[in-house]
């Protein structure tokens, strides 16, 4: 499945998947039983959004911890400029560590700063397992460019994510829908409110 989802970037997600099993738990990014789920339950769920992010857009992924989703993204489409957006100092070290081992400074950037002190719009903005939807959309929504959209990964909450922001979606003309999305190749869905 996964050489399938990332093509020719297969050997680049490799790499970051065994950097996030040993040093990604050493850091305390993921826990140690998180490492035989790696690939289905977070580098693939995180691509999944991958066929909802138009060509060549700017993109930045709010508490990026461990790089989920930025970094399988930024593996899979080369077209993407990506930014990983982390408030701590520890996880942003991490973060540039990897970029810098995986090759991918020349479309990642690393940016250690909480989402509401950041002043840059960007086409697409992500966010997995951060914060509730309300609170979510408050960080999130300044940093959307004109026309650019949200995309929470969300559990089986999102629906009543969802309901719970629609009066600020009015107040602000914006819609929301929840949408079950898979990588290529794998049967398991990630639940995404996408905002726009």
């Amino acid at each position: 499945m996964a050489e399938t989802a990332f093509g020719e970037g297969y050997a680049t997600a490799e790499r970051y998947v065994d950097i996030l099993a040993s040093r990604g738990v050493d850091w305390g990014l993921i826990g140690p039983r998180e490492v035989d789920r790696l690939w289905p339950r977070h580098v693939l769920n995180s691509l999944a959004i991958s066929g909802l992010i138009g060509e060549g857009c700017t993109v930045v992924d709010v508490g990026s911890g461990a790089g989920l989703p930025g970094l399988p993204l930024a593996i899979a489409r080369p077209d993407l400029s990506v930014t990983l957006l982390e408030p701590l100092l520890r996880r942003a070290n991490f973060l540039t560590e990897v970029v810098a081992e995986l090759d991918l400074a020349d479309r990642v950037t690393v940016v250690r700063a909480r989402a509401e002190d950041h002043r840059s719009q960007y086409d697409v903005v992500t966010a997995r397992a951060v914060a509730a939807l309300p609170k979510l959309l408050g960080w999130c929504l300044p940093l959307l460019a004109p026309g650019g959209e949200l995309l929470a990964l969300k559990g089986e909450s999102a629906e009543g994510e969802l309901l719970d922001v629609q009066k600020t979606l009015r107040k602000r003309r914006l819609s929301g829908e929840v949408l079950a999305v898979r990588a290529e190749g794998s049967g398991e869905a990630t639940w995404v409110v996408r905002i726009r």
